[in-house]
């Protein structure tokens, strides 16, 4: 007899200027939290437990990709300040992604806190913290998600639009628009597929954070589908 598929208990948390989200993945089941603000924090009963598999992701707009090429680790302050605009006191760091040949260059100081108290409370069941990465990285690794040939994956929270567009394999766009409303947020969308000659009617769009119900009908008046990750 097969004995029952065993699945990690995952919580994937998602957090900026105004609160944060999560979503727990366990036994095959998912649920998601919405979007809430900051002070729910401690009266969160998911926070206080443990799980196999723990993702920060802090929407940071202060990031961008380079080739492995051109990555040097000892200018990686200089090599971001050339692309968004940095405080003398920022924090910076970087991640590897194989698979791209490319290396995420970020700064976490966007003046929240909550994102150290979450790696700090919500522990892997191997009582290790997780270190906060920027939402780019999860936009980055869900492509992998996207069964469609085009690859549309989006976050918009606090005034900013988060986009990565693939064909294929093959990475086409990894950028963050300044949108203070969604109108803003869907004219940079379809300016970017636009601009890389994708037609919305057959594409569908994932976004990881959570949609309002009038996002997510806006947005099924041009996409093919609308996907919430």
């Amino acid at each position: 007899m097969e004995e029952p598929r065993s699945f990690p208990s995952r919580i994937s948390i998602q957090v900026s200027l105004s609160g944060f989200s999560f979503k727990v993945r366990e036994g095959g089941e998912v649920r998601s939290s919405g979007w809430l603000p900051a002070d729910r924090l401690f009266t969160t009963p998911e926070f206080l437990r443990q799980y196999d598999e723990v993702d920060i992701a802090l929407l940071t707009p202060k990031c961008t990709l380079v080739p492995e090429s051109f990555f040097r680790p000892d200018a990686v302050k200089s090599m971001l300040s050339d692309v968004v605009s940095l405080d003398p006191g920022d924090v910076t760091g970087y991640v590897r992604i194989p698979e791209l040949d490319a290396v995420l260059l970020f700064s976490n100081t966007i003046g929240e806190s909550l994102s150290k108290v979450l790696t700090q409370t919500v522990l892997t069941t191997a009582c290790k913290q997780t270190p906060v990465l920027p939402e780019m990285y999860f936009l980055l690794r869900s492509l992998r998600e996207c069964e469609d040939y085009n690859k549309v994956v989006a976050s918009w929270r606090d005034g900013y639009l988060h986009l990565v567009v693939a064909q294929g394999k093959n990475l086409q766009l990894a950028n963050v628009y300044a949108a203070p409303d969604f109108t803003t947020a869907e004219y940079f969308l379809f300016l970017a597929l636009k601009r890389l000659q994708l037609n919305p009617e057959v594409t569908s769009v994932c976004f990881r954070t959570p949609l309002s119900p009038e996002v997510e009908m806006s947005l099924y008046r041009y996409f093919k589908s609308v996907v919430q990750l």
